[in-house]
């Protein structure tokens, strides 16, 4: 009889070994997709902080003087909350939408999948490598602009500050996941990032209060999920806010489901990916 336990038998193929979470693995490509970045930190935290930080100085320059306030609070303290979580965004989607479409780009796709990952370990070390540059960037511009004179970036409730930085990310790190999915090219990504979160951004509230538009534009504005995350991240530094808080915390947790649910469908069905 064979002496080996039945648990040294090697399964048939196509059953799976790993029957929980690959905890090893997922560690593993997160690192990857971490040290990625980091090591060109110049160009993916640096150089966007102080872009970022170039921003406050231009408007408040401009449009800052003469004591100008908004929602009550200095033109500088309105518009600084803003810029950091629009930094954290663009380079959260900056990151994911490079992950897969280079792979596909340069031959190397059969890396991310190859190893024993499942759709859901792989999107959550693709995602997660995303927001950790978020939250390093983000991190930079605050400690800039928290030294910077005549700009207050005292954080009044923390967790609103956490909860729609996490969510902003989260969201542009799956659109990011989604763009490299449908990209071929880098053509591809980069008009998304142009045409879509660029405008979107800037479009948000960042640099004026949605209450002053025309009804019709405060319409196509509510309609932008930008709009809730900038909101609600400058209510946890100002405690003024432009929408409700509640149903910004809500609509983004909601919207990051489904965009999260898409991504998991179109990566487990290999969608531009497999073929």
């Amino acid at each position: 009889m064979n002496s080996q336990p039945e648990s040294a038998i090697r399964s048939e193929p196509g059953v799976p070994v790993i029957r929980n979470v690959n905890w090893g693995g997922l560690r593993a490509l997160y690192i990857k997709e971490v040290r990625r970045f980091f090591k060109v930190q110049l160009q993916t935290i640096w150089a966007p902080s102080i872009t970022t930080l170039l921003f406050l100085v231009i408007f408040t320059v401009a449009l800052g003087g003469s004591g100008r306030t908004v929602l009550g609070v200095p033109f500088a303290d309105f518009i600084a909350p803003g810029l950091i979580v629009m930094g954290m965004m663009q380079n959260a989607f900056a990151n994911s939408s490079f992950s897969l479409l280079v792979g596909k780009i340069q031959g190397t796709i059969v890396d991310y999948l190859m190893p024993p990952l499942s759709t859901a370990e792989l999107l959550a070390a693709l995602a997660g490598g995303a927001v950790t540059r978020a939250i390093l960037v983000g991190c930079a511009v605050w400690l800039a602009m928290a030294l910077w004179p005549g700009v207050h970036v005292t954080p009044k409730h923390p967790w609103a500050i956490i909860w729609f930085g996490l969510m902003g990310s989260l969201f542009l790190s799956f659109l990011g996941v989604l763009t490299s999915i449908w990209a071929e090219k880098f053509d591809h990504a980069a008009a998304v990032s142009n045409f879509v979160v660029a405008p979107l951004s800037l479009l948000s509230g960042t640099f004026y209060s949605v209450d002053k538009l025309a009804p019709f534009f405060q319409t196509i504005s509510h309609a932008n999920p930008f709009f809730y995350i900038i909101s609600g991240f400058r209510y946890g530094f100002l405690s003024e806010a432009d929408s409700p808080i509640l149903f910004g915390a809500l609509l983004l947790l909601a919207l990051n489901v489904a965009l999260g649910s898409v991504c998991y469908v179109l990566l487990r069905k290999g969608w531009k990916i497999r073929n």
